[in-house]
């Protein structure tokens, strides 16, 4: 016979693992969940954007304060100006080994609801060719030049040099500039919308207004630039 002082030093024993395991396994899901919440705000600040335009109703702009504060296996949650919201996970995850792939169905669905492409631009690429540099230094020199009429005023820089040529620059620069900045300015503000928010830049980002600039600048060779960029990681997340 099992005394009672024994059987009940056997049971404490027994539930001793359990208790551990318990303690273990509540240990590992915390830190599981402080890395994806570290992760989704440190290298997916703009799927929360999307979250919180889709899901949370919130506009553009204010979106891009957005930030992750808590995941559970039944949802996550994220605050914008003051504000939570909650976005279920249907069905709830077993595991935090599934929310990888549980937000990055949530973001497709984002995406495509949003109108949104499946490439996140992130970088903006200067003029980095031959090429793209000499058509930058000839743009830019064009509006710097026909910027200042009194350029091709007679008696002036161009006009010492080349009369002729400082006459008919003086007589078409008030249109030439007109004609430069309503062209350019055009598009870009069609490429920065058919671009940059097609491909989640938020305007309140440098990267875009870096690449609006290069768009009023050299239109359709930042147009280019763009899409080659595009082009490149594509085929970076098809490997």
């Amino acid at each position: 016979m099992i005394s009672t002082r024994a059987a009940w030093q056997l049971q404490n024993i027994a539930q001793q693992p359990t208790k551990f395991s318990m303690a273990d396994s509540d240990s590992q899901d915390a830190a599981a969940r402080d890395r994806i919440i570290s992760h989704m705000n440190k290298d997916h600040h703009d799927s929360i954007s999307r979250y919180l335009q889709y899901w949370g109703k919130v506009s553009l702009l204010p979106a891009h304060d957005g930030r992750m504060t808590d995941i559970t296996l039944s949802s996550m949650t994220l605050s914008c100006h003051g504000r939570d919201y909650r976005v279920p996970f249907e069905p709830a995850m077993t595991s935090y080994r599934e929310a990888r792939e549980r937000v990055v169905e949530l973001d497709k669905e984002c995406r495509k609801a949003l109108g949104h492409s499946d490439v996140t631009v992130k970088q903006y690429i200067p003029p980095n060719t031959p090429m793209y540099m000499t058509e930058i230094a000839i743009i830019s020199a064009t509006f710097l030049a026909y910027s200042q009429r009194w350029w091709f005023a007679a008696g002036g820089p161009v006009g010492h040099i080349w009369p002729a040529f400082a006459r008919f620059s003086w007589a078409i620069q008030p249109w030439v500039i007109g004609l430069m900045v309503l062209i350019h300015g055009t598009e870009a503000v069609h490429f920065a919308s058919s671009r940059l928010l097609h491909h989640s830049v938020n305007p309140r980002s440098r990267v875009f207004w870096l690449w609006a600039a290069s768009f009023f600048i050299e239109g359709v060779f930042a147009l280019r630039r763009f899409d080659e960029h595009v082009k490149t990681l594509r085929l970076k997340q098809k490997h």
